[in-house]
């Protein structure tokens, strides 16, 4: 409550009125505290979720008539999972630079955060290569994203020309955690083969995923865009193995119905075309 009153430049014994005034006002409580905690009842979480489409409203009603008088500036929030760090960051340099008024607000999650975000109206677009299931959005798929087998250097299978997929199953697996888009896409694949992976670690990182293969424990499978690609690491190599890569895409997301701004929408676009650049020319 003190942050809230701070962040509206108010005192906190003002923010508690207004709050109570405010829940007086819907006719139903908005939040209880248990526990010296505030938490939000299922109508404040809805009251929540329609003030920040109000606040969208009004965002994008400034940016049009900032576009109206020649201007372009605002704000757009972005959400990506994690893997997509490695990439995304490089893509907004040039558009920073053609918009520099525009703050462009990053968040990185695992999939299931960015999916919360989503949910809860706190983005504009999200990045993430499986779009929910359980969430009525629109998704654009916009750069291809390779899943590739990487192991020790001094791995066997490292220096075969070819790698037989039935050889590769019978090593161990070191695999991102349960729910992770590449996981589910890895997953997919070994069923599609009626293949039952030996999966001996679950990480939440890349980094710790690579470390670990590096570290001899075992074999991977990981997005190509999540592995250096000047300098490589000496101590990983790409297996060349029968039907990798496994394919997979980068889609930007947004929840169906949502009215992005015009920024947002240009932000959209920018990232459909500079992919093609990046699909021409690698990253």
């Amino acid at each position: 409550m003190t942050r809230a009153a701070l962040r509206c430049h108010i005192t906190q014994p003002t923010a508690s009125m207004q709050l109570r005034e405010l829940s007086l006002s819907v006719g139903l409580p908005l939040y209880e505290v248990i526990g010296k905690k505030i938490h939000l009842t299922d109508i404040g979480k809805e009251l929540a979720i329609t003030a920040r489409a109000m606040l969208d409203e009004w965002s994008s009603f400034h940016q049009k008539v900032d576009g109206a008088k020649g201007l372009s500036r605002g704000e757009v929030r972005v959400a990506v999972v994690s893997t997509a760090k490695y990439f995304i960051p490089r893509m907004l340099g040039a558009f920073c630079q053609t918009y520099p008024a525009i703050d462009i607000k990053l968040d990185v999650f695992n999939r299931d955060g960015v999916i919360h975000v989503l949910r809860e109206n706190k983005v504009d677009i999200a990045v993430m290569s499986v779009p929910p299931s359980d969430l009525d959005v629109d998704a654009e798929m916009f750069l291809e994203n390779p899943l590739v087998a990487i192991a020790p250097s001094s791995h066997p299978l490292a220096k075969r020309q070819t790698v037989p997929l039935a050889l590769f199953a019978k090593e161990p697996l070191i695999l991102r955690e349960e729910g992770s888009g590449t996981r589910m896409m890895a997953e997919k694949f070994f069923k599609s083969h009626a293949i039952r992976p030996r999966v001996r670690l679950s990480l939440g990182s890349n980094e710790a995923i690579k470390e670990a293969v590096a570290g001899g424990l075992g074999c991977a499978i990981l997005s190509q865009h999540a592995l250096t690609t000047k300098p490589s690491d000496p101590s990983i190599s790409i297996l060349k193995i029968e039907g990798f890569p496994i394919a997979s895409q980068w889609f930007t997301v947004t929840v169906r119905g949502k009215k992005l701004g015009p920024i947002a929408s240009v932000f959209r676009t920018y990232l459909r075309e500079t992919s093609k650049e990046i699909g021409e020319n690698g990253l």
